[in-house]
């Protein structure tokens, strides 16, 4: 009997062990890693002037001043 109970305190460790690694992620990781993948992917087919002039440098990063398909303007990453 006290093997069995020490295995079921095991199984309810681990499930919530996941349970919190789960809510972490999906609380504070993933919409970090989401709003990456959408802001390059909206960079990728962007149309973009990088030209001396219409480029910014925010915190030591260059950024070309793009324009989205739908027209919204955005600002990507220079890539030299």
């Amino acid at each position: 009997m006290k093997e069995a109970t020490g295995e079921l305190n095991t199984t309810v460790v681990v499930v919530i062990s996941v349970g919190i690694l789960m809510a972490f992620f999906f609380g504070v990781l993933w919409p970090i890693l989401k709003g990456d993948f959408e802001r390059e992917t909206g960079c990728k087919s962007a149309i973009c002037n990088c030209s001396k002039e219409n480029r910014e440098v925010i915190k030591g990063i260059e950024y070309c001043k793009c324009t989205t398909k739908s027209g919204d303007a955005i600002k990507c990453a220079y890539k030299g």
